[in-house]
């Protein structure tokens, strides 16, 4: 396979998992604020926090509240991170690549970017909003689904299986990291009952709020999400499965032994020797700045071996 056709199904698949994640984060936003008690919900910035696109927004003068956040996360074409960005990305990416993917997969995703680009301004408005994120969110896993269901286990498989759970794994960190910290003030968090709705919102961002009920416990706490989330294998969102599942992929594209074997082998080091469930706030967000760390540094390594070097700037210009 050309390395440039890896790398844009590596992109296209690690896209698609970006938008869908982007709008289940604004969907469990909008019902956290209305199942909050009157004068302390939680607010929108912390969700511009969880995309790492602080610079971004703030290259422009603009409130942090909820109109502004929205836009931003949703429609904002000069974001690169919001849902319409990240299906026009998508998109280019697919049509590059069309002989190797299954033919419906242009489709999909040509109609999912015209129902996002079409009906921007009624997700914007709190009534339509639920209407277009979930419209978002079933056909991102239409197009994921149809991947997994009826492609070829060939190397282009494998591409979009790194990338789609290479970007699980880097939105998983991020919405631990920052709903763990940000989401009420800690005079608040006294009270176990919103303790309890800031965890519950940690599980449904990563729609993980059954299978952690069911496979856990009735009783959601702090050690017992952190724990879940992070070492069992089972549930697909989760750190572990998610590090399973890549490096299955890089064994199956025959380099086992390489780099990003090797980085693979020092997360598992980390997430066995450590027992996230009882770290303290600061040793928690020390972790997972590591584990972010770690995450660029295998994506790098992915890119040196597979992907096609960078172009150089003309330096002369």
């Amino acid at each position: 396979m050309l390395s440039r056709v890896a790398e844009n199904i590596y992109w296209l698949a690690r896209y698609v998992e970006r938008a869908e994640n982007t709008a289940r984060l604004v969907r469990v936003n909008s019902h956290l604020v209305l199942d909050t008690p009157r004068g302390i919900a939680p607010g929108w910035e912390p969700l511009v926090d969880i995309t790492g696109l602080q610079g971004e927004f703030h290259s422009v003068e603009r409130e942090p509240n909820e109109r502004n956040i929205v836009r931003f996360l949703i429609g904002d074409a000069n974001n690169p991170g919001s849902i319409l960005s990240s299906l026009a990305a998508a998109r280019e990416n697919c049509r590059t690549v069309r002989e190797v993917l299954p033919r419906q997969s242009w489709e999909r995703l040509n109609e999912l970017y015209l129902f996002a680009k079409e009906n921007i301004q009624s997700g914007l408005t709190k009534g339509g909003r639920d209407d277009f994120l979930d419209g978002i969110i079933r056909g991102s896993q239409g197009i994921t689904g149809l991947l997994g269901s009826v492609m070829y286990r060939d190397e282009a498989w494998h591409f979009a299986r790194l990338g789609r759970n290479l970007e699980r794994a880097d939105m998983t960190t991020r919405i631990i990291d920052v709903r763990s910290t940000d989401l009420f003030p800690d005079d608040l968090l006294e009270s176990r009952s919103l303790d309890t709705l800031q965890w519950i919102s940690v599980l449904r961002s990563l729609n993980g709020y059954q299978a952690y009920r069911r496979q856990v416990a009735i009783r959601v706490s702090r050690a017992d999400v952190l724990t879940f989330l992070f070492h069992d294998a089972s549930f697909p969102r989760s750190f572990m499965h998610c590090l399973d599942a890549v490096d299955e992929s890089v064994w199956g594209l025959g380099e086992s032994g390489g780099a990003a074997t090797r980085g693979i082998r020092r997360f598992n080091r980390k997430l066995l020797k450590i027992n996230v469930g009882e770290l303290n706030q600061a040793s928690l967000h020390e972790f997972i700045d590591e584990l972010q760390i770690d995450i660029g540094r295998l994506h790098a390594h992915l890119a040196k071996t597979f992907f096609p070097p960078p172009l150089e700037l003309d330096k002369t210009a």
